[in-house]
């Protein structure tokens, strides 16, 4: 049996346009058996499908139906039409609608009947972009593209919590539904405790442009052809993976759909637009039906990947008051005899399951604004910016939260990795919570330290002479300085006269300094939080030449360009001796080291300091050979007495240098 349109003029009974004459949103075509023939076409139509008068009726045959492009007037290959889905609000019996693309002409068959057909069996045809089936925007406004959420809110704090975040989709008014023909208002049930997958049977050979008008099309055959108040799912979905919001009532809520027979108490549902008996969804699809199933799941407190017990209202599989075992996230075939959402999509409800009911994965921090790290702890003077990731897209994510010592103190949306935190002084644990739709967490923590406090200088830098080579250039001296904090120091350096890292543990360092001339050295320490403190010393290195010391004894004269100023005295009789009086800090013996000099004593204020010995293996004028400092600068005698050593020829004095 075959009726066929597209090169005759069909009757009235055979075609019965709905909705505008010029453009009918659904046209019919009665399946008699009988073939026209004439000029005339039909009008065009994107979707079609097959329907009968008596919706407990079956057609038991292969129903195929193909099509004339609009544009090529090619026909297409016949394409088999799935006749096992029946649904409590048809009104008539009805296959799946298989979408076409635009079309005018239209050829039917029933292939391997086994009994009569059911009576009334016509093909139905919707345009979904006919004048009354697709709403006018109104001017300068656009469709919105995100709805806010609805749903309920059951987590309580003191601390503000983002809505919970409803998954990316394009809404009724985005796809253009046709409220003029939804027949009631959405009525609603109890809390979501399966999610139905499904798929809508009407072929792969769409753009994903043509999505929006599929859901029309889709729509309109429910409601015009099937008699239902609206569209059936709850959700839809294309190949490409944008979501489609489906029967009206809000996504947020509990809407009853129309969509898995016996089971649509407690219950929601998305349509994969396409077939996919032999063609797998792409993994972004299935992160956007795990996300949509998650989201309605996991509202209640409901694991995505767990399991229920559903009792049926009564179906063609499970009758009236027959307890069922389903998985949360559960396909059209498990609740009804039917091959939906097809074998290979089928298939993949186990990964979907995974990804719906999962924690987020590898949550870690990757940084800490406002912070240093060192070892195992983080430094702040106060406010921190930490940031993280997950590897789990954010579609999936309900929300994060910093918690610190154990206390919630923000939390942002799952678009929003960041957040800044005011911590008091002292040790916190600051930890990142990431909370997955499906109601799952995973954390991560760190240690923080708050110091407001800079570090402080137990002693103050100061400078004291030290042993070496005096010239006019440098006179030897060691800097010395401790400096603690409460926390830990990140850095101790120098900064004048020159920039030098002194390192965090050191307490001295040798310097020199340019005789006669005030010299001022800075240390600048800062701690691991970047609170700094600095802190000086300046003093003038005063070299005193041996003509101005107080001498008593044999001293001579001595001439080489070795010596301070070119000059120097000599001596070698026991008791021979030259003394100075001066105001400073540190003051340091210079005298000339070689191999056969002798010894001196030196007496300071009057108070022996012992010998030294100026013996060395070579010749080393201009040396410190004995160094004094004291913690407060004030007035000070030092005296060198020659001791007269046998078989030496004596001394040689250059001088006094002492700090001012």
């Amino acid at each position: 049996m075959v009726a066929s349109t597209g090169s005759s003029p069909a009757t009235a009974a055979e075609r019965q346009p709905a909705g505008s004459a010029a453009e009918p949103a659904l046209q019919t075509v009665a399946l008699t058996g009988a073939m026209s023939r004439g000029p005339a076409a039909l009008r065009p139509f994107s979707l079609i499908g097959v329907t009968w008068s008596n919706p407990a009726a079956e057609v038991h045959g292969i129903v195929q139906v193909r099509t004339r492009a609009t544009d090529t007037r090619r026909w297409s290959p016949w394409q088999t039409l799935e006749t096992d889905g029946r649904a409590p609000a048809d009104v008539r019996g009805a296959s799946d609608p298989l979408w076409v693309g635009p079309s005018d002409g239209v050829q039917a068959r029933v292939t391997g009947a086994r009994g009569p057909l059911p009576a009334g069996l016509r093909m139905d045809l919707i345009n979904p972009e006919a004048e009354g089936a697709v709403p006018a925007r109104r001017a300068g406004t656009a469709a919105p593209q995100r709805r806010a959420a609805g749903g309920p809110r059951l987590e309580k704090a003191t601390v503000p919590l983002p809505a919970r975040p409803v998954p990316r989709m394009v809404t009724r008014a985005g796809w253009r539904a046709d409220e003029a023909i939804v027949k009631a208002p959405p009525e609603y049930t109890g809390p979501t405790q399966v999610f139905f997958v499904h798929h809508t049977a009407t072929g792969n050979g769409y753009s994903c442009a043509q999505s929006a008008g599929i859901v029309r099309g889709i729509q309109a055959y429910q409601v015009r052809s099937r008699g239902w108040d609206d569209i059936g799912y709850n959700f839809l979905i294309d190949k490409c993976g944008t979501v489609f919001e489906g029967r009206g009532g809000g996504v947020g809520r509990t809407v009853l759909g129309a969509h898995t027979l016996g089971f649509n108490a407690d219950a929601s549902s998305i349509a994969v637009i396409g077939s996919y008996g032999g063609r797998s969804v792409t993994p972004r699809v299935r992160v956007m039906i795990a996300a949509v199933a998650a989201y309605k799941l996991g509202a209640y407190g409901n694991p995505p990947n767990g399991r229920v017990v559903v009792t049926s209202t009564g179906a063609d599989r499970f009758p009236r008051g027959r307890r069922v075992p389903f998985f949360r996230i559960a396909g059209h075939r498990d609740a009804g005899q039917t091959a939906c959402p097809g074998n290979a999509l089928y298939a993949q409800l186990p990964s979907i399951r995974a990804i719906a009911g999962a924690a987020p994965g590898n949550l870690r921090l990757t940084a800490m604004g406002g912070a240093a790290r060192a070892g195992a702890w983080y430094f702040t003077r106060g406010v921190i910016q930490p940031a993280w990731s997950v590897s789990t897209p954010v579609a999936l994510i309900n929300r994060f939260e910093v918690w610190v010592d154990g206390v919630l103190r923000v939390a942002t949306p799952g678009g929003r990795p960041t957040a800044p935190i005011r911590l008091t002084p002292g040790g916190h644990t600051v930890t990142v919570r990431a909370l997955h739709l499906s109601g799952r967490s995973t954390t991560v923590s760190s240690r923080v330290f708050a110091d407001t406090s800079a570090p402080v200088f137990t002693r103050e830098p100061d400078l004291a002479l030290r042993p070496g080579t005096v010239n006019g250039a440098a006179v030897p001296m060691h800097l010395d300085w401790t400096v603690r904090d409460n926390a830990s120091l990140g850095s101790v350096r120098l900064t004048r006269p020159a920039v030098v890292n002194l390192g965090v543990t050191t307490r001295t360092r040798n310097v020199g300094a340019p005789a006669n001339r005030p010299a001022t050295f800075t240390v600048r320490a800062t701690d691991r939080a970047f609170n700094a403190v600095s802190a000086s010393v300046t003093r003038t290195p005063m070299v005193v030449s041996e003509s101005s010391a107080q001498r008593t004894g044999a001293w001579r004269p001595l001439r080489n360009p070795s010596y301070l100023g070119g000059t120097a005295v000599g001596g070698s009789v026991r008791g021979t001796s030259a003394s100075w009086r001066f105001s400073g800090s540190s003051a340091a013996l210079v005298l000339s080291r070689g191999p056969r000099a002798g010894r001196i004593g030196v007496f300071l204020d009057g108070q022996p300091q012992g010998l030294v010995d100026l013996r060395s293996a070579t010749p080393m004028p201009r040396q410190v050979v004995w160094s004094r400092w004291w913690p407060q600068g004030g007035e000070h005698t030092v005296r060198v007495v020659v001791e007269g050593t046998p078989g030496r020829p004596g001394v040689a004095l250059d001088g006094l240098v002492y700090l001012k």
